[in-house]
């Protein structure tokens, strides 16, 4: 197991280091300086000069990988990828385009994150395995047949649309909860209600779907079969034996989100007005500060193999028959 781990570490970093080389890639061949400095003063009919000053205050003014004006080893260190995109390896956002520290931002807006990310990833887990056992328990009969016709519909819909729904019904029609907006203290929960109970909505069709295959291939093994011979009730068939062993799979995928909790919801977070590091992801997408944006998704990469790494682990803790060599 200590083997696997730091293997899975080593490969981890290298595809780290791969992500943050993509990225700078990505963001300085669609975008040079020259065209970074006229979206952050605006507008096309800008000076050479007034170009050049901006470069000099964020640091573009420099060569991207090689400093053939610098000797030893400033031929690397002085340039825009040493600069900008190494500190990243070692988690040091440095600043923003608009000189805002981003670890400190990071730092702020983690809470009201997880303050919506938690809540909707357990009681979404909850809802779904207990509306799939539902449906697994009534196998074959018209509730079975209209509450996967009812995930298929719920699946079918985007998610933009129960948030738009959301506040129209509950917000402008019922008045039961504000449009948008993050509270402090208790009233906290007088915000985030409508943006956790419009998650589970749109996160309950494909979860549930999904768990309720799980759930009926189990019901179909040997070892139910048995049970139910023995004569026990089903309801003791379906939590003993059935929801134990595909717990397996929903382990895996649970422990897998985690870390992405995190991250936040890009679309969510925007919409409703809470200040967390999704919302902060699209200010930046939208200010063009790529900075913030090449920051993001390299923490958005760690957070991703830190989740698959903990996914494998629960895994093999979880089933012994699982050995990892």
């Amino acid at each position: 197991m200590t083997g696997y781990v730091i293997r899975r570490l080593i490969y981890g970093i290298l595809i780290l280091i791969g992500v943050n080389l993509f990225t700078f890639l990505l963001f300085f061949a669609v975008n040079t300086p020259d065209d970074m400095a006229r979206l952050a003063i605006g507008g096309r009919r800008v000076s050479a000069d007034a170009i050049e000053q901006w470069k000099v205050q964020q640091g573009y003014d420099k060569p991207l990988f090689v400093n053939a004006a610098a000797d030893g080893l400033g031929k690397v260190t002085d340039t825009i990828f040493y600069e900008r995109s190494v500190p990243l390896l070692r988690f040091d956002f440095g600043f923003s385009d608009a000189g805002r520290d981003i670890s400190y931002e990071i730092g702020q807006r983690i809470g009201p994150s997880l303050a919506l990310a938690i809540p909707t990833f357990l009681l979404g887990l909850l809802a779904s395995v207990s509306f799939s056992l539902l449906l697994v328990y009534f196998r074959a009969t018209w509730l079975d047949f209209w509450g996967v016709v009812l995930c298929v519909v719920l699946l079918s819909i985007s998610a933009l649309f129960y948030i738009i729904a959301g506040q129209f019904l509950f917000a402008k029609v019922l008045r039961l909860a504000p449009y948008s907006g993050y509270g402090q203290g208790l009233d906290v929960v007088r915000f985030l209600a409508l943006p956790v109970l419009v998650a589970l909505v749109a996160k309950l069709g494909p979860e549930a779907r999904f768990y309720r295959t799980l759930f009926l291939e189990e019901a179909g093994k040997d070892y139910v079969r048995t049970a139910r011979a023995k004569g026990l009730p089903e309801r003791i068939v379906m939590f003993r034996h059935v929801l134990r062993n595909a717990s397996l799979p929903i382990l895996t995928s649970s422990v897998a989100v985690i870390p992405l909790l995190f991250m936040g919801s890009l679309i969510a977070e925007s919409f409703f007005g809470i200040p967390g590091l999704g919302s902060y992801t699209i200010d930046a997408i939208n200010a063009q500060d790529f900075s913030v944006v090449r920051a993001m998704v390299f923490l958005g990469s760690a957070l991703y193999i830190v989740g698959l790494l903990l996914a494998d682990i629960s895994y093999t803790l979880a089933d012994p028959r699982v050995r990892l060599e």
